[in-house]
């Protein structure tokens, strides 16, 4: 199998307490932007509060680690997708981020970019596309 030069192979593993899924690094980079989009394209949000919804919305699949968030937004907030600002909140400031108009229109390209990959990577390990939460379906049988 070909890898890209300084990639190590670690495959992915199911880890069932708490059903976290533990992926290679590399792949989470670009989708790691696309999961904090949507999410922000909800509403103005905070650190803390993205990553509970990531956590939430993948049904528990996906923790997002502050070390991979900042970075992320930060990349984003640079690209101007997104901005953000301070406010308090019980005594505690916060930063909120809040998509840009170029932001909801990067999001709209990058889920149609997303859907499309993901179609074809269905295809190339024979799956079915299906439901998130729904059982996982087998190869096809010939």
């Amino acid at each position: 199998m070909l890898m890209p030069r300084r990639a190590k192979y670690r495959p992915s593993v199911l880890n069932p307490e708490p059903r976290t899924l533990r992926m290679e690094p590399n792949f989470l980079n670009g989708t790691v932007e696309l999961m904090l989009l949507a999410v922000i394209d909800e509403g103005p949000s905070y650190g803390y509060e993205i990553t509970q919804s990531v956590l939430n919305r993948s049904g528990g699949r996906f923790e997002v680690k502050e070390g991979s968030l900042y970075p992320a937004l930060h990349r984003l907030e640079r690209a101007k997708l997104l901005e953000s600002y301070w406010t308090e909140h019980d005594g505690r400031r916060r930063k909120y981020y809040r998509l840009t108009p170029s932001g909801r229109k990067a999001l709209a390209a990058r889920r149609t970019e997303w859907q499309s990959f993901s179609a074809g990577l269905h295809s190339v390990l024979g799956l079915e596309l299906q439901a998130v939460g729904a059982t996982p379906c087998c190869p096809r049988v010939s």
